[in-house]
């Protein structure tokens, strides 16, 4: 669970000072080529089979700090990093499947997850079904002698049902299948995926570890059942990311848990008030009683991020009506991604479903609550669905 060891260690960990000269961070190492002092040592640094080892595709002290940093805070026996967020879901799926194989996914899964296991995957020879979110233990209905993967995203992409990870990741054991789990919503400091049976955790670094939107970064953290693995395969597949990167993300962890707090705490003034707004059908928050899993969410995690759900009522011209709202928009900026310090707000197409179909007729938003003013973001997005409310044809109620 999240502690204040968990804020001590964003600050102190990943840092050695006495070996940058003083520095308090760990700078940037832009290298490629790695030097050793005579034959002996470099000897020694093939042992374990890779003779390429010693280069900095495998990291530098800047990769090897955000890596530790990581590993230690989601409890983890190691991590990797990769190049952006979808990075780290493709290859760590390819990681552990073959031609043949199975692989059980979650059906509010992130959109370009969802579409790379339906078209890559699938043309590669395995198999992707999926299981509706609040399945729970009865995903072993779903299980197949050659499902070697289940994927998990808790809260789900888009539309946020909490799963009972749990449950799930204990009938996936059973039958021998290792559990993946997309992090990103929750971070580290707000649910630990090992200690709910996880194998693999997932994040798109970009969001609240870079916390700036200025940088692409992902990560992926293994228990010790898994790691060999994940490391293997992220080596073979040359997966790796710049110093840069690497560097903003160090950065924004030392700031992680302050900033989520005000994210979570703003979220939720906003998803509170926007349930009684006349322009709102639903709020999809995982705080929020009336949200699907809500009770796993407050059984198996610390607290919410800043992003969160909300499906309007039906216009008779709902893209006329949408165009109105957004741009009375001042503070939310419109553009994708989310977990930087700054407001947004998103359309979002119906959400692919091949379980239980999406039954909201209304449109669906995504939104962001950044770290402004929160009475000033209650009052832009407020005054944007009033637009949208009033352009809205007054029959449909």
């Amino acid at each position: 669970m999240h502690t204040a060891y968990d804020d001590t260690l964003l600050i102190h960990a990943g840092r050695a000072p006495a070996s940058f000269g003083g520095l308090v961070n760990t700078p940037a190492c832009r290298a490629s080529t790695l030097l050793v002092p005579s034959y002996d040592a470099w000897m020694r640094s093939c042992e374990g089979g890779n003779a390429y080892g010693h280069y900095a595709r495998f990291g530098t002290p800047t990769t090897r700090a955000f890596e530790d940093i990581l590993a230690e805070l989601e409890g983890a026996h190691g991590a990797v990093v990769y190049p952006s967020g979808l990075a780290a879901c493709t290859h760590t799926l390819l990681a552990f499947v073959s031609p043949g194989d199975h692989v059980l996914m979650t059906d509010n899964v992130y959109g370009p997850t969802r579409s790379f296991a339906c078209q890559t995957l699938a043309r590669l020879g395995i198999e992707v079904t999926f299981f509706a979110p609040e399945e729970g233990a009865n995903v072993s209905a779903r299980l197949r002698p050659n499902t070697r993967v289940v994927y998990v995203e808790s809260p789900g992409s888009q539309t946020f049902e909490v799963s009972d990870v749990p449950a799930i990741a204990a009938a996936a054991h059973q039958h021998g299948a290792i559990v993946l789990m997309d992090n990103t919503w929750a971070t580290p400091l707000y649910f630990k995926p090992f200690e709910h049976g996880v194998d693999v955790s997932i994040h798109a670094a970009t969001k609240y570890m870079v916390g700036h939107s200025d940088a692409i970064l992902g990560a992926a953290t293994a228990n010790e059942r898994a790691w060999p693995t994940l490391q293997a395969a992220a080596h073979s597949f040359g997966q790796t990311a710049g110093p840069d990167d690497l560097y903003l993300a160090l950065r924004g962890l030392r700031t992680l848990s302050v900033r989520l707090q005000r994210h979570c705490e703003t979220a939720l003034l906003l998803a509170d008030r926007l349930q009684e707004h006349p322009a709102v059908a639903r709020v999809l928050h995982p705080a929020l009683p009336g949200c699907p899993g809500h009770a796993f969410w407050q059984r198996d995690f610390t607290g919410a991020s800043g992003l969160f759900g909300v499906v309007l009522k039906p216009a008779e011209n709902v893209e006329q009506a949408l165009s109105v709202a957004f741009n009375r928009l001042q503070f939310f900026g419109i553009g994708l991604s989310w977990g930087g310090y700054e407001s947004l707000a998103l359309p979002i197409a119906k959400p692919a479903r091949a379980v239980n179909p999406w039954e909201d007729a209304g449109p669906l938003l995504r939104l962001h609550a950044g770290l402004e003013d929160p009475e000033t973001l209650w009052n832009d997005i407020s005054a944007a669905l009033n637009a949208y409310a009033e352009a809205r044809e007054p029959a449909l109620g």
